[in-house]
């Protein structure tokens, strides 16, 4: 009588991913139960060896319902000739995988062989019911369970693998996991400091500032019991953004890692701006030739992108995705996804409206608007002039990063007193958690200037006067008007006073 009372005692607590042969110690109305309570799964459960039960015993050992026998028998001497090379049934096969010394690994190895060789499912399960997959009415027998192929094509989920324990009833807890992956930027007030800070979700830049951004995948914690492994980032920039490929660095573990990778950019599927693909990331080395990647390590791409004149200002912001797909899969093919991260990038504007003394638009003005820059002294440095062409009377200054700035009129209109140049700070709150911009407001420092900000426009928005000068005598104007009458009078006086004098010595002589 062949038992596979031996066979059961090795696989009692062993891992095995993707899939496991199970006993089930009655005949009917017996079950297996996988803990799990992330939704999206379809275990399937394949009788792989029956016979009959007695007492924790299986006997008389024949090929399941759910397995090509022959195939399998056939493949299993191929795959290992030293151990299944003499077989000719199911008891013989049962009987060298339970042999004295048999390993894990050799469970391991005769489940990925047996895989390749099923029929049909004795039972399934879809739906958790309090965290628990249950495949109930289960006859007496050895059990294979999987993930349904393709199952989880293209989800957030990897293919589990079990520590076992053999009861009448059997329990499982899968051993699961998949990749996690984050993406960053790097913000910097150009006016405080002179290093950008740490790596965030929300920054703030002017129009032509390169900015670091990050991406990051953790491997799962059983990325050991996978033959190969690919791995792509994807990384989707909006239109205000232009990727810089000469800037990609990639690290193992904080170790830089200059092969085993490619950067794609053209015929690229989904809108994806560009790739970081690894084919197969167990094949790649550090540069230090020493450092790989293992259980949890950390795979980081830095880069750069530089905002363009085509940023959106304000709200939205310029948005930069990513996501990763991955290995999902130990013992075959399949491919996983992860949920897409977003960071986002703001940007705002100025706009000065030229006005005279009595609030009507004033043509003929030129304005330069200059930002202070960090340094040993700080400095200013010009960030855009607008003149006087086309009879301009709003000036508009796009793509401003926090900071301050100074506006100094340049070319005065005509007949206008110059105005002194008006320093100020632009200043913006954003919100990491909900990427989303939340307050900008313009102070002055020096000068005379009121901003109304519209925060959704990213817009600061001020008056500025030009009064009159002061009106001085002209030729041919009043002053020499004031000179005729003047002079009119003093002839007019001297006429009056010729003829009294004629007619008080006439009355001289009369009398």
């Amino acid at each position: 009588m062949k038992k596979l009372k031996t066979l059961s005692a090795v696989l009692v607590s062993m891992a095995i991913v993707l899939m496991m042969a199970v006993p089930v110690w009655a005949a009917g109305g017996y079950s297996i139960s996988i803990t799990n309570d992330k939704e999206g799964h379809t275990y399937e459960a394949y009788q792989i060896f029956t016979g009959d039960l007695n007492e924790g015993v299986l006997s008389n050992v024949q090929w399941g319902s759910g397995v090509n026998g022959t195939a399998l028998l056939a493949a299993l001497k191929i795959a290992d000739a030293e151990k299944y090379g003499t077989c000719k049934t199911a008891a013989d096969v049962s009987l060298a995988l339970g042999a004295e010394g048999a390993s894990a690994t050799d469970a391991e190895a005769f489940a990925e062989v047996a895989a390749q060789h099923l029929t049909s499912p004795a039972g399934t399960a879809s739906t958790p019911v309090e965290g628990k997959y249950t495949i109930s009415g289960l006859d007496a027998g050895y059990y294979l369970v999987k993930d349904q192929d393709d199952s989880l094509e293209g989800q957030d989920d990897s293919y589990t693998g079990y520590i076992v324990q053999v009861l009448d009833n059997v329990e499982m807890a899968p051993k699961s996991d998949v990749i996690t992956s984050e993406k960053k930027v790097k913000d910097i007030n150009d006016t405080t400091d002179t290093a950008h800070g740490g790596w965030v979700d929300t920054a703030d830049h002017d129009i032509g500032d390169s900015i670091p951004f990050q991406l990051k995948a953790t491997l799962p914690g059983n990325y050991a019991d996978y033959e190969n492994y690919a791995l792509t980032f994807h990384d989707t920039e909006s239109t205000g953004l232009t990727f810089q490929e000469g800037s990609v660095k990639v690290y193992i573990d904080g170790k830089l890692t200059s092969d085993g990778y490619t950067v794609v950019t053209e015929g690229l599927s989904d809108g994806y701006t560009f790739e970081v693909r690894f084919a197969d990331l167990k094949t790649v080395t550090a540069d230090d030739t020493t450092t790989k990647a293992q259980n949890g390590s950390v795979i980081t791409v830095e880069y750069e992108s530089v905002l363009n004149e085509s940023a959106v200002i304000g709200k939205p912001g310029n948005p930069n995705e990513m996501q990763i797909t991955f290995s999902n899969n130990p013992n075959g093919e399949g491919t996983g996804k992860t949920p897409v991260d977003t960071v986002i990038v703001f940007t705002y504007k100025v706009v000065v409206d030229k006005v005279d003394q009595d609030q009507a638009p004033l043509a003929g003005a030129e304005f330069t608007l200059e930002k202070e820059i960090k340094g040993e002294p700080n400095t200013w440095e010009t960030v855009k002039v607008l003149g006087t062409e086309g009879g301009l009377t709003t000036f508009s200054f796009e793509g401003l990063d926090d900071g301050n700035y100074r506006l100094t009129e340049t070319k005065t209109p005509a007949g206008y007193n110059t105005i002194d140049p008006i320093t100020f700070t632009v200043t913006a709150t954003h919100d990491d958690a909900s990427l989303t911009l939340t307050n900008l407001s313009g102070n002055a420092q020096t000068g005379e200037i009121t901003f109304t900000p519209v925060v959704d426009d990213g817009l600061l928005s001020a008056t500025v006067i030009n009064n009159r000068g002061a009106t001085l005598p002209e030729t041919g104007g009043m002053g020499t008007t004031i000179f005729y009458v003047l002079g009119g009078m003093l002839v007019l006086s001297a006429g009056i006073l010729l003829v009294v004098r004629i007619r008080m010595k006439a009355e001289d002589a009369g009398k």
